[in-house]
């Protein structure tokens, strides 16, 4: 039976789901790290820390994903790793002092690794199944969680201080989140199988012959390996820094935000979350409309153009000080940088699945560890310096976008009815 479009939207629902689910997370903890910082008696080179420690959870967590996978299935990692984010809020919540904190964050960065190669994969295997674009909306639930996540923190500060009680609503509503989703998640049968794809691809010339030797074959095996590696850095080195650099700008408007308003801008704690959300409504809205804009202007104008109003919106805000020019600021980077992740996926896509992979390690751990880069920034200085870090982020990330005009062309004939080849 062919799949209809009603398939296609419940799908593409459920997966939609999963993006949600990490964006609400991620929100809902950093949201709360003034609270956390002023438990802890940290200052910003400590709370940096605790955000680098995240990131190595995320660095760490990619050598595990390949053996999980094909473990469990994209579908089933994306499950368990959902499963252990739940449980990190709780865990946080309950932490009595800064080690443990350190220990319960450097858990998540191994599960967000995780969940983040996995429901990309799912959104790969959706679009595949149906034939229909979907990542640019996928990639939108995730700024839609984290504005929800936002909301519910300002909302439940309002009633009550506790940290406790905020992270045990959010891991309720994570629960049934994932509970409705996960019936309708692709069947694994329809996954592309990620796991079982380097078997397939491997060719038999790179099988050891019976008389060559252990030594021999473990060297040519060594310059194999050194040569990929080279050919892919000349394409893929480029899009990993320009995603480091698009990613630090995201990873600091959710973890730094807060803090910057409550401590540059004396707001209260009931607006302090409010940063967050104007970052992500406007990413979120610009997502949505995100492929017409690519269609009609290009990945290149969209990245290079959307990454400098970030940058230069975020400076002026800087300069001028004050709650309300910080968060017209902090929505400049939502609407800049929203469509430079998506873009800087289709290009690697478009280099092959070894930059692809590169890139998405180098996004997560920018992601996460970037961030820490602030913090220390602002330790020595002051968390004004420590956001201008980030608008020079913001900018660089048009400076290393040099390979997005590739994909331009694919776009236009996509808008334009055409066939378009795509690379093997």
């Amino acid at each position: 039976m062919l799949p209809t479009l009603g398939d296609f939207r419940r799908d593409q629902l459920a997966t939609a789901a999963l993006f949600c689910f990490l964006g609400f997370q991620y929100a809902t903890w950093a949201s709360r790290l003034p609270a956390l910082k002023s438990r802890f008696g940290l200052d910003e080179t400590q709370l940096g820390l605790l955000l680098m420690i995240c990131g190595v959870g995320a660095a760490v967590s990619f050598p595990l994903v390949a053996p999980l996978m094909r473990r469990l299935g994209s579908r089933g990692l994306a499950v368990w790793s959902a499963l252990v984010l739940v449980a990190v809020l709780p865990a946080l919540a309950a932490a009595g002092n800064y080690p443990l904190a350190l220990a319960v964050v450097f858990v998540d960065g191994v599960a967000v690794g995780c969940l983040n190669v996995a429901m990309n994969a799912r959104g790969a295997a959706l679009e595949e199944h149906y034939g229909r674009g979907a990542m640019a909306q996928l990639h939108a639930m995730f700024s839609g969680g984290a504005f929800a996540g936002a909301l519910l923190a300002s909302g439940t500060n309002a009633v009550t201080h506790s940290v406790t009680a905020h992270f045990a609503v959010a891991a309720a509503l994570l629960v049934l989140l994932l509970a409705a989703s996960r019936p309708r998640v692709l069947a694994e049968g329809r996954d592309a199988a990620p796991g079982k794809q380097p078997a397939q691809e491997q060719p038999a010339q790179e099988q050891p012959a019976q008389e060559q030797s252990a030594e021999e074959q473990s060297e040519k095996d060594g310059r194999k390996r050194l040569g990929n590696l080279a050919g892919a850095s000349r394409a893929a080195l480029w899009l990993g820094c320009a995603m480091v650099f698009g990613t630090v700008t995201e990873g600091a408007m959710n973890d730094w935000s807060a803090l910057y308003l409550t401590e540059e801008t004396g707001a209260s704690g009931r607006l302090a979350p409010l940063g967050i959300a104007f970052f992500s409504v406007m990413m979120v809205l610009a997502r949505l409309l995100g492929d017409g804009w690519r269609s009609r202007w290009g990945d290149a104008l969209l990245v290079r153009g959307g990454s400098v109003l970030a940058g230069t919106g975020l400076a002026i805000a800087l300069l001028t000080g004050g709650t309300w020019p910080a968060l017209i600021g902090f929505a400049c980077v939502g609407l800049g940088m929203a469509a430079v992740t998506p873009c800087l996926y289709v290009a690697a896509a478009a280099e092959g699945p070894g930059a692809l992979a590169l890139v998405a390690a180098m996004g997560t751990t920018g992601l996460l560890a970037g961030p820490a880069l602030i913090g220390f920034v602002a330790g020595h200085t002051d968390l004004t310096v420590g956001m201008a870090v980030v608008a020079a982020s913001a900018v660089l990330v048009a400076v290393c976008s040099r390979r997005v005009g590739r994909t331009d062309r694919v776009a236009g004939a996509e808008a334009e009815g055409e066939a378009v080849p795509h690379r093997t």
